[in-house]
């Protein structure tokens, strides 16, 4: 059964949000020397790449500049070779990556029934 669209959206935002909330203020040096947080914002970074994967294809192409390819890899990145997983690649993601995705996650969600 298909997963409603809209809450597939808000689950993607609300676990970026936690994202941003995690490293608000932190230096990539203070991120790199807190193995907990790293590993949450791993997971983060997973589970906002699952969820790409129950967007319409058609829906994607609203958002035409985002990587989508290559977040729906992420996810198998970091299942599969996270021994392997710098630390400069997860904050990159989180600190350059998520804020373009957040946008378009936003122009998605608002396509579906008008601004929120």
């Amino acid at each position: 059964m298909a997963r409603d669209i809209e809450v597939i959206l808000t689950e993607m935002l609300e676990t970026i949000a936690l994202i941003e909330t995690a490293l608000a203020g932190m230096t990539r040096d203070d991120f790199g020397r807190d193995d907990i947080l790293r590993l949450a914002v791993q997971r983060a970074i997973e589970i906002v790449s699952e969820a790409s994967r129950h967007i319409p294809d058609a829906m994607l192409r609203q958002a035409p500049d985002i990587p989508w390819r290559s977040i729906r890899g992420m996810g198998n990145i970091l299942r599969h070779e996270y021994h392997r997983i710098a630390d400069d690649v997860i904050w990159n993601v989180a600190a350059h990556d998520l804020p373009a995705l957040k946008t378009a996650l936003l122009a998605l969600r608002a396509s579906i029934d008008g601004p929120r």
